[in-house]
């Protein structure tokens, strides 16, 4: 794999397909470590409002990959950095089409394997149940796993693990298409809506409604989902984010995860850990793939034992990638020192406080939330535009204004910084 020419300044280009408000978080602190940041996005992206971004390039959920190639050459990134699951199928697509076109698409099939580790590792990262057999050869702990291919396997695997159990989705992402079944039965209902097609209603409302044509040619060809099964872990939810660079981790970030959207949403307060169990899987997880750039893995951590069972990778970057605890928990720093061929130095930490309530994601789910005073609450305070933008997204059901036994509930009745600038109506001017 040819590396790309070392510049102080390398530029990197920042995939967005579905309006999610951490990549541009990510984007600014890859600015500010030192990289060149351009962005292919939609439009009204938060991207677009990072003030970090130097180009944006036209997004199209109708051609992806041909939008793709265009901001690829016109940019010559050193590396691609994909921002959700959407982009990350986009980007194996073109290197597949690219490597068709010979000696035309090398360059591309090069820069997208310098942002990920080898094609080899692509099918394994997109796939649940194959993916789950290489970290069990790996000696990685997980829960015991397997791909169904019809109904009749489900009474094969509870027969032989009991309930309850996981049922997941291969190209889901941030819970959906994830199901806990507690029987037979309810097993068997859920596989079939799993596995079942999508409604070709659903699939052109989200290519006009989200710029995603995944759904559109397996709702035209009536072509079934793959569905997995896991057994279910009693524990809590954590996360590790990656910096890895040809197969070996430059830096890391664990986080317990304390409060989420809903059951099977993103979290939106974390706390950070260190977890043995969870560090070693990730390095032998990075190895085996050769991987390199932005990745994130999820485990359960089980109640009694404090056992780390790995249950899923994100070949992507994850919503605290822009979060920095000095050296070697600073993922930016350590993408943007690799790619420049500098030695990595960060000293710098965005807080000292290990629990961090995620902006926008905790204040929307619960603007009078005592995690937004207790943790660090992570506002782009310097980035005015992409928090107005943010200010005027909340839904118009919050709780404005809070009921008396909502602030009753809270820790402090006293709004946060950020409920009191939504609910005044001036301008925020910085």
């Amino acid at each position: 794999m040819t590396m790309a020419r070392q510049n102080a300044n390398p530029t990197v280009l920042v995939v967005s397909t579905s309006r999610w408000f951490p990549i541009a978080r990510l984007a600014i602190a890859l600015a500010d470590a030192g990289c060149r940041v351009e962005a292919v996005c939609p439009p009204r992206d938060p991207l677009s409002k990072s003030g970090a971004v130097e180009r944006v390039h036209a997004y199209s959920g109708v051609m992806p990959l041909r939008a793709l190639r265009r901001a690829i050459l016109a940019s010559h990134p050193s590396l691609v950095v994909p921002g959700d699951d959407l982009s990350v199928r986009h980007l194996h697509a073109l290197f597949a089409s690219e490597r068709m076109r010979g000696a035309d698409g090398t360059a591309v099939c090069e820069l997208i394997e310098r942002s990920f580790g080898p094609a080899e590792s692509f099918p394994v990262v997109e796939t649940r149940a194959e993916f789950m057999r290489l970290a069990q050869d790996e000696g990685v702990r997980i829960p015991e796993s397997a791909e169904l291919g019809s109904p009749d396997d489900l009474l094969a695997w509870f027969t032989r693990t009991g309930f309850p159990a996981v049922l997941k989705v291969n190209g889901t992402s941030g819970g959906e298409g994830v199901r806990i079944v507690r029987n037979l039965r309810e097993a068997e209902e859920t596989f079939r809506a799993l596995s079942a097609p999508p409604l070709l209603a659903r699939a052109l409302k989200r290519l006009v409604v989200k710029h995603d044509n995944s759904l559109l040619r397996r709702a035209v060809l009536r072509r079934c989902s793959t569905v997995s099964v896991q057994s279910f872990i009693t524990g809590r939810e954590a996360t590790s984010a990656l910096a890895c660079w040809e197969g070996k981790v430059l830096a890391g970030l664990h986080f317990e995860v304390l409060q989420k959207t809903h059951a099977f949403g993103p979290a939106t307060v974390m706390h950070r850990i260190a977890h043995p169990e969870m560090i070693e899987a990730a390095q032998k997880i990075v190895r085996r793939l050769h991987l390199s750039g932005l990745h994130g893995l999820d485990y359960m951590i089980e109640d009694g034992t404090e056992k780390a069972y790995l249950i899923e990778i994100n070949p992507r970057a994850t919503q605290v990638g822009h979060l920095a605890y000095g050296e070697g928990h600073d993922l930016p720093t350590a993408l943007h020192a690799v790619v420049a061929g500098q030695p990595i130095i960060a000293e710098n930490s965005s807080t000292a406080n290990d629990t961090v309530a995620l902006f926008p994601q905790e204040w929307l789910r619960d603007p009078r939330s005592p995690w937004l005073r207790s943790a660090h609450h992570d506002v782009p305070w310097e980035a005015p535009a992409l928090l107005r933008a943010c200010l005027r997204r909340r839904p118009k059901r919050a709780a404005w204004p809070i009921t008396e036994a909502q602030n009753q509930s809270s820790i402090n009745s006293r709004p946060s910084p950020v409920v009191q600038l939504a609910k005044s109506n001036r301008d925020l001017d910085f």
